[in-house]
C-alpha cells in the first residue's frame, strides 16, 4: 500500500515551493513521482495543432515532484506527518504516526 494516494493533501517539504499545499492528482509509482495540484508549476511552450484544435501558446502546467519531498498534511495539527500502514479487520489502513488516528 502506497503511503501517499491520489487525492491526499500534501505539504511540500523541500525545493522551490517549500510549505505549499495541495492535492495529490498522480503517483507514478516506477519513478517515485507525485503531481501535486498548483505546485511547481512550468510555463511549456506549445505547438498550435489545427487537427485537434488546440492552439499554440506559453502553457502553465504541473510538474511532478519526489515523493520523499512532500509530507501528508494533518488537519488535525496543521502539520505535515509520516504515514505507517497497519492491518484492522483484515485491511490494510493508513495512519498518522504522532496520534495513531486514520487517515480520512
Amino acid at each position: 500500500m502506497r503511503k501517499i494516494q491520489t487525492g491526499d493533501q500534501v505539504i511540500v517539504i523541500a525545493g522551490k515551493d517549500k510549505g505549499r499545499q495541495g492535492k495529490v492528482i498522480s503517483v507514478n509509482t516506477a519513478l517515485d513521482k507525485v503531481t501535486v495540484e498548483n505546485v511547481n508549476m512550468v510555463k511549456k511552450h506549445v505547438r498550435p495543432n489545427p487537427q485537434v484544435g488546440e492552439p499554440g501558446g506559453i502553457v502553465e502546467k504541473e510538474m511532478p515532484l519526489d515523493v520523499s519531498n512532500v509530507a501528508i498534511y494533518n488537519a488535525k495539527t496543521e502539520k505535515a506527518d509520516r504515514v505507517g500502514v497497519r492491518v484492522e479487520d483484515g485491511k490494510k489502513v493508513r495512519y498518522y504516526k504522532s496520534s495513531g488516528d486514520a487517515v480520512a
